[in-house]
């Protein structure tokens, strides 16, 4: 997956001018230098046409004859250093300073799945993708035969057939529309036919596989190809009872052509439905129970004179959304402590609760500290203040930066009980609210979604969304699984705080029923069994459905 995004990428924007300038100028003084040849030359060819005429008559003047000997022995020798000289010594010291920065083998392979994430999760077509028709775009950008034939291969190196077809019809696509291209028509047919054929379309595949022998009769493979492809339809069509071949599909292939493949997400289709705004359950009568109003956090005297603005964005699970939560100076401040800090974002391992990378996070992160700088301890103060909760306990402010393609696949922010150790090393309890600030808007994409619940909530900077992830009892609440959409134009910038359970006793103290189940398993220790009997019969009601493994 990617390394690089947005947030650093633009730096390599300026390195890539920077390095367009000391190519115009190794081209200048290339330039110069043939220029300085060039003249040497012409002058020498003038002299030699009179020497060469009569050498000796030449060679008679004293002058001709030390000139010669002066040429030959020191200016040629000049001339041989100026030819020598090698005036893309600045351009390639400059290239070697800026290359360690360059991306790598595998950013380019990580921008390609982007890419690819992108058009499943938007359901983009590949002649849309391939002609920079994406919303919210403010530059042209388009992709050529060769760029899609790239994105085929990767896809087919990868056993990914599905999007190799695509691909490689749309490299096929505007090959055939006359774009000129370095890469073979016969490369492009040779991978359609055969990730066609693996999407079980033996029709299509014999025709392309005939189109490539009518291109090469001599290559190898897709003759054998071609006779094994034959025999295998042949076959089905005598084991279905038909007699002849049936016609290949003269359809363009498309996004709907072929079954995509499952994977391992389960619920894989409402969360990208959610991503593209369908499926909300947001109905008329459900937005009848939100509100808005001023948020004083109890009468805090930061807040007194200036509450926030909250707006509820959902009314179970509660999500509300704080307006004006983060200026735009306290947002670039937030953005330049991050960047120097930013590298690729980590998950915790449930069983061992270590930190790893993992390929349904892609993202990059950093973690500020309220010593860092003044504005980040008067972030982490405005949202004890605003959510009532301690901060003392919670973890560090964590920035991140989504680029292209960038997402967090459904996932829950709290440890579930298969996940005993998830934050033990932190002993400060489970997550119980997890506080999220937008830094930026984003042109397209990049929603918070829960798939479980049908919610849809868009980046809106300055603003941050807040929710609990527990219930008072300590107890999950598993509908808040949720998910960072995949960016698809624009740059996504967030900071979040999760909020743990250790310090919020008296601040969300437990409802009724748990406080109660508590106080009597306290006096369950110091009473006989029959004793915490008798004392229990009038509670047996509030705990019928109420499970505590104690």
């Amino acid at each position: 997956m990617p390394s690089l995004f947005v947030g650093q990428m633009t730096d390599l924007i300026f390195t890539e001018r920077e390095l367009v300038q000391s190519l115009k100028e190794y081209i200048e003084a290339e330039e110069m230098k043939l220029e300085a040849v060039k003249s040497w030359a012409n002058k020498l060819d003038m002299l030699t046409r009179v020497s060469t005429l009569d050498p000796e008559g030449f060679l008679a003047h004293p002058v001709n004859a030390y000139k010669l000997m002066k040429r030959l022995n020191t200016e040629w020798s000049e001339l041989e250093s100026l030819v020598l000289q090698d005036p893309s010594d600045g351009f390639i010291s400059n290239m070697s300073v800026h290359r360690q920065y360059f991306p790598d083998e595998e950013d380019e392979k990580g921008a390609a799945k982007a890419l690819i994430r992108l058009q499943d999760t938007y359901k983009l077509d590949s002649e849309s993708f391939s002609k920079g028709k994406l919303p919210g775009v403010r530059y042209n950008a388009e992709l050529t035969v060769d760029d899609c034939f790239d994105m085929g291969k990767l896809a087919y190196n990868e056993n990914d057939y599905y999007h190799s077809v695509l691909w490689m019809q749309q490299a096929l696509r505007q090959m055939d529309s006359g774009e000129d291209a370095k890469t073979p028509k016969a490369d492009i047919l040779d991978y359609l036919s055969y990730s066609v054929y693996q999407m079980g379309d033996l029709p299509r595949a014999i025709e392309l596989t005939r189109r490539l022998v009518a291109i090469d009769p001599s290559h190898q493979r897709a003759g054998a190809n071609l006779h094994y492809f034959e025999r295998l339809l042949s076959k089905e069509l005598r084991d279905r009872g038909q007699g002849q071949q049936e016609p290949a599909d003269e359809k363009p292939i498309q996004l709907d052509t072929y079954e995509r493949p499952k994977d391992y997400l389960p619920e894989r289709e409402v969360y990208e439905a959610l991503c593209r705004g369908e499926g909300v359950k947001m109905t008329e009568k459900r937005r009848s129970r939100l509100f808005c109003r001023y948020q004083d956090g109890s009468r805090s005297p930061r807040l007194l004179l200036k509450p926030m603005k909250e707006e509820d964005e959902w009314d179970s699970p509660h999500i509300v959304r704080f307006l004006e939560a983060l200026s735009d100076e306290e947002i670039e401040k937030i953005k330049e402590l991050a960047k120097p800090k930013l590298a690729r974002a980590t998950v915790r391992d449930p069983k061992t609760g270590v930190l790893t990378v993992a390929n349904y996070r892609v993202s990059k992160s950093a973690w500020l500290e309220g010593e860092d700088d003044p504005v980040i301890a008067r972030v982490n103060q405005r949202i004890e203040d605003v959510t009532g909760l301690t901060v003392d306990t919670a973890e560090l402010l964590q920035v991140a930066n989504y680029g292209v393609g960038g997402q967090y696949e459904p996932h829950y922010d709290f440890s579930r009980k298969d996940e005993p150790d998830a934050f033990k090393s932190l002993g400060t309890g489970n997550r119980v609210a997890t506080f999220l600030n937008y830094m930026s808007d984003v042109e397209a994409g990049g929603a918070t979604v829960f798939p479980d619940f049908g919610a849809a909530i868009w980046p809106r900077k300055g603003t941050a969304v807040f929710w609990y992830n527990l219930f008072k009892s300590g107890e999950g609440d598993y509908r808040t699984r949720h998910a960072a959409c995949p960016v698809l134009v624009g740059s996504k910038w967030v900071s979040n705080k999760w909020i743990h359970e250790r310090g919020q006793e008296f601040r969300r103290p437990c409802g009724l029923t748990e406080c109660l189940f508590h106080i009597l398993i306290w006096f369950a220790i110091k009473m006989s069994k029959y004793e915490f009997m008798f004392l229990c019969l009038p509670f047996a009601e509030l705990f019928t459905d109420y499970t505590y493994t104690y």
